[in-house]
């Protein structure tokens, strides 16, 4: 694994560029994702329950991540290739419709540019070798799951749970730890957040957190192993309180507002990923 930070030397900044244009592409499929699959989560709930009651299906035309073309919500308008390339299409049509000029959301070129630099990052950070590639996988998954539990509150088992056995298969050889502590690293973040669910249910009768946050978890525990879990935790819980604090406060919103935790433990994982073992022997540090 390479030990690059800051600096880079001159072989890794093809791959580097490279990466970081295909982020940004990649980021446009993002948004796609972002958009899409709560609303194909919706439909196959839909068609299950018409099924199973003997009605008509409410959604029989096709609908995922291809069909149909990408158009505006608002007049119907197929977004055309030029109207699509990444950051650029967005300022050079002025963040409005060709058609009917209605606005569209500055998230589309904001996603693009994270995925395009987070990429662009970690190959500057780990090289471009397989810990390079696979952290980048990583935090396209992360990132697609970060909006989307932002907009829904849900973490679909569609992206937590090949982000789990990726980190498995990754970790086969070693990349970023060993098989045993990303199988142990699995089953113990699954079972860390289960048990604050169950405790905080049974004492309060509320349900504290989702299904989604186990198994985002455990598929953190399967990237980076066991050892990692207990920073993992204490970040994105840190953040989540602050973040739901300031919005208490600034924003006014109510106590009982449910906060999404995927987010913080996505921005958790991607720092541990990065500087968790500095940190945990910093932390040990402080401690002895």
């Amino acid at each position: 694994m390479s030990d690059i930070f800051f600096f880079a030397p001159p072989a890794f900044w093809p791959s580097v560029v490279l990466i970081g244009i295909l982020g940004l592409l990649v980021g446009s499929f993002l948004n796609v994702v972002i958009h899409r699959v709560p609303k194909m989560m919706q439909r196959e709930s839909d068609n299950y329950v018409a099924v199973e009651s003997g009605q008509e299906l409410p959604h029989a035309d096709r609908y995922n991540l291809i069909l149909p073309r990408s158009a505006c919500p608002h007049c119907g308008h197929q977004i055309t290739a030029m109207e699509n390339i990444p950051v650029i299409s967005y300022f050079a049509i002025g963040g409005k419709c060709t058609q009917c000029k209605a606005p569209i959301s500055i998230r589309y070129p904001l996603v693009e540019l994270l995925t395009g630099a987070l990429s662009a990052y970690l190959i500057w950070h780990f090289g471009s070798g397989f810990a390079g590639l696979g952290a980048v996988v990583f935090v396209w998954f992360l990132i697609a799951m970060t909006f989307i539990d932002a907009d829904t509150q849900l973490l679909p088992d569609d992206l937590t749970l090949p982000l789990l056995w990726l980190g498995l298969l990754i970790n086969l050889n070693g990349i970023f730890t060993s098989l045993h502590d990303a199988v142990i690293g699995a089953i113990a973040g699954y079972l860390a957040l289960w048990s604050i669910y169950w405790l905080f249910k049974l004492a309060t009768g509320k349900e504290g957190m989702g299904y989604g946050d186990f198994k985002l978890l455990a598929a953190l525990g399967a990237w980076m192993g066991w050892t990692m879990l207990p920073v993992i935790i204490l970040i994105s819980s840190v953040v989540g309180a602050i973040v739901g604090i300031s919005m208490i406060v600034f924003a006014k919103m109510g106590k009982n507002n449910p906060i999404p935790f995927g987010p913080y433990l996505a921005a958790a994982g991607l720092i541990a990923l990065v500087w968790g073992k500095t940190l945990s022997q910093q932390y040990l540090g402080m401690l002895g």
